[in-house]
């Protein structure tokens, strides 16, 4: 499982460094970046993004399909298989940086997010925990009522 809250910098050739922890948690040697929502990036085990790949480009029919066209051009299409370097670092394409507002010697957000990664912009990211603050708390009802309905099984 792919947890934890890091910070971490972009250095000038595009590089970030993926902590020792989510590395091991990673077990290979790339991944995929994408562009995620609300302005982030995702970080996708080979796998993973592949199964994903599956679910939205099922068969030919996907094409005439507006809502997976869609998916297709925000999650498959920019998305780029990027290796893992001796230093545990990965490279983060211009376009993908450019989408996420990260920039070359900066501070970013790297989040374990379960079976994948998000990276943030640092502000960005302290907006939108602050903006989803209301919702985080309607969710986490939700959550609550779910978690009732198994102690009664």
């Amino acid at each position: 499982m792919l947890t934890g809250e890091f910070r971490v910098s972009i250095d000038d050739k595009g590089r970030v460094s993926v902590p020792s922890k989510l590395r091991a948690a990673i077990g290979g040697d790339s991944l995929y970046v994408t562009k995620g929502l609300e302005n982030c990036l995702w970080l996708m085990l080979p796998a993973y993004f592949e199964k994903l790949a599956e679910i939205i480009q099922p068969g030919p029919g996907s094409a005439f399909d507006r809502n997976r066209r869609y998916m297709q051009r925000l999650i498959i299409s920019p998305a780029q298989q990027v290796d893992i370097d001796r230093a545990g670092r990965i490279n983060i394409p211009p376009t993908l940086r450019d989408y996420a507002s990260l920039e070359l010697k900066k501070e970013c957000t790297l989040l374990g997010s379960g079976t994948y990664l998000e990276l943030w912009n640092v502000d960005a990211y302290d907006r939108y925990l602050e903006d989803a603050q209301a919702s985080f708390n309607q969710a986490a009802e939700g959550l609550s009522e779910q978690l009732n309905m198994l102690g009664r099984e």
